[in-house]
Parts: C-alpha cells; sequence; structure tokens
C-alpha cells in the first residue's frame, strides 16, 4: 500500500535544520529518551523535509547502555558544540554515579556559548551539580526530590511536568519529554506541527509546565474523602517537623477520636502509622539516592536520635539505615 498522510506546511526556507545534541548517560532512561527522539523524527516526516537533525553522544564516543539493559552506538565524545545547538543529558537511575568530572566540566564550557540545555527525567541532577540551575525553576522525577531538595537548595524545585527557565531546560521524566518537544516544537514551526506530532504518537492530551508530575492525593490513595486528602497533605508537607494527630485534627475541623476512625476505615492503619510510613519511606529515598550520614537522615525525617529512627527503620524494613546504606554502596560498586 501506498503510504498516504497529511503533510503540514511550515515556513522552513530561511531556516537550517536545528540540531539537538543527545548526551547518553550510563543507565539512561530509554523511555525518556525515545520520547524526545521520536518528535523530532515525526515533526520531520510530517512537514516532509529536514527541521531537526540529532547526534549522540558521551564519554568515550563509544557506546552506552540504558536501564533497560539495551546498547546504543554513539556518533561522538564530548565534543565541542555550535552556538545554535540544542543539548538534552539523558539520564536515569544511579545519576549520581554517571555524574563525572569530565561530564560537568564539559557541560559548563558549553553552556559559556548561551547554549539551550535540558535535563530529561534525572538529567537536572547533572545541571545542578554543574550549578547551571542556580537561581533557576527546575523540576526532577518525583522519586528523586527529596534528595535533590536536600542537596541543591539554590535551585526552586517544583512538581511541574517539564520547565523552561530562560536557556535551562528539566522534565520530570517518563513521557513529559513529549510535552517539553511539543512545547518547542511549537516554538519553532507553530501549534499545527506540533498537534500532528501529537496525533501520530495518539497523544490526546498535551501538558504544560502548570501541569504537575504525580496523581493527587485522592487518586494515589484510592479514597475521595476531602477532609482525608487534607490531612495526609499536611503530613507529606511536614516530614522534618511532624504534628501531631490532635492538630492536624484541630486544623480539619475534626476531633482526634473522629481522625483516628477516618484513617482506620480508609486506610487501615492508625494517623500515627501512616505518618511515620511516610517519613521512613523519605529517609529511605534519602539513604538510597544521596550520601547524607544516616544522622542527618533521621534529623531531615523528624526524628530526634538515631537510635528511634534506626529502631523505627528496623521495625517497618527489616534492616537498619547503616546496612541498607552498605548495602546500596555495594550495588553502585558492581
Amino acid at each position: 500500500m501506498q503510504e498516504q498522510r497529511q503533510v503540514v506546511t511550515v515556513d522552513t526556507e530561511s531556516k537550517k535544520p536545528r540540531r539537538f545534541i543527545f548526551v547518553l548517560l550510563d543507565s539512561f532512561s530509554m523511555l525518556s529518551f525515545a520520547s524526545a527522539i521520536e518528535c523530532l523524527r515525526i515533526a520531520n516526516r510530517m512537514a516532509n523535509r529536514e527541521l531537526y537533525e540529532w547526534r549522540l553522544v558521551g564519554e568515550g564516543g563509544d557506546s552506552v547502555t540504558c536501564s533497560a539493559g539495551t546498547t546504543f552506538k554513539l556518533d561522538a565524545d564530548l565534543d565541542d558544540l555550535l552556538r545554535d545547538d540544542v543539548v538534552l543529558l539523558c539520564s536515569g537511575i544511579n545519576v549520581q554515579q554517571a555524574t563525572s568530572k569530565r561530564l560537568m566540566g564539559w557541560i559548563r564550557r558549553e553552556s559559556r556559548k548561551g547554549i539551550l540545555i535540558g535535563g530529561l527525567c534525572t538529567g537536572a541532577y547533572v545541571l545542578a551539580r554543574a550549578g547551571l540551575l542556580d537561581g533557576k525553576k527546575a523540576t526532577i522525577h518525583w522519586e528523586n526530590a527529596d534528595s535533590f531538595i536536600e542537596e541543591f537548595d539554590e535551585v526552586e524545585l517544583t512538581k511541574s511536568v517539564f520547565l523552561i527557565d530562560g536557556n535551562r531546560m528539566t522534565t520530570a521524566g517518563g513521557t513529559s519529554s513529549i510535552d517539553l518537544m511539543l512545547k518547542l516544537v511549537a516554538n519553532d514551526h507553530g501549534e499545527e506541527l506540533a498537534n500532528a506530532v501529537a496525533d501520530q504518537l495518539i497523544y490526546s492530551s498535551i501538558r504544560t509546565d502548570q501541569d504537575t508530575q504525580r496523581l493527587s492525593v485522592p487518586t494515589r490513595i484510592g479514597v475521595r474523602h476531602p477532609k482525608l486528602s487534607q490531612v495526609i497533605q499536611m503530613m507529606e508537607k511536614n516530614i522534618e517537623e511532624p504534628i501531631s494527630p490532635s492538630i492536624l485534627a484541630k486544623d480539619v475541623g475534626m476531633s482526634t477520636r473522629q481522625l483516628e476512625r477516618l484513617f482506620r476505615r480508609y486506610l487501615n492503619r492508625s494517623p500515627k502509622r501512616y505518618y511515620m510510613e511516610l517519613r521512613l519511606q523519605k529517609a529511605r529515598n534519602l539513604l538510597m539516592q544521596t550520601d547524607m550520614s544516616v544522622i542527618n537522615v533521621a534529623l531531615a525525617c523528624g526524628f530526634a536520635s538515631p537510635s528511634h529512627f534506626s529502631k523505627c527503620y528496623r521495625s517497618h524494613y527489616n534492616t537498619t539505615p547503616y546496612r541498607e546504606r552498605g548495602a546500596q554502596a555495594s550495588r553502585l560498586s558492581v
């Protein structure tokens, strides 16, 4: 069968193809990378001309393996870039270990050219580590937010799906790369082309930087009770200095006993237990993703003493914070 497709007319006579440089770090997220590069390919196809071109680069210029175990051949090493290039840092799990001194030195040097630089998924970590997000708004995958906030207090971290702040761009990971790329395509060649690309991707709802990456509390916990949701939001925002159940109840116009019954009915646990699980979950994230001392992790999660923290952690995870940290270090050294 002969292929038939709609061709979107764009004014590109005076423009040369815009070049994207994808910097692939070890264990990068294939979904974030593929979502971004496919938008460029489809934009070229829908316009029936080469609007975009791209290169895959990385340290050594040989090959790199994504988190799914697939190996990609690189086009080049970390070479000099052109002023009009767009750089997208693609990373994923273990981004701290993949962020080398050479990479940071290269990205700092190239940033002085005024190049548009973005981080996909956990790529915001690389930009922040290089000092390129100081004083700017950014986003990162929600799972890495706790550790990011602890390490980079000069960056205003948001929960947005993606963000563009000046010549810096960040995304939350997953399919948020699509939203960023559709925004760039629309800026370059108009909304009609961006919508045509979205249609090809069967992407029916294009998100903006005003959309947040995580599900709402009611959707996440599977319960649509306004006062319960309100209390949980208060708990999530007050991890370092926990609020007593009596104050939480008072703030939503309930008695402590009513709040207790509410949690038992919908979540099968007490407010105190639920709050403790939230704090321990954050503690585990910090232990796994940062080099913060166990004492500082305990303080950041509202525990007055390391011994109490260790006791609660062992009760919930069947291991101690120190062993958790040691096991993580062992895994990263393999």
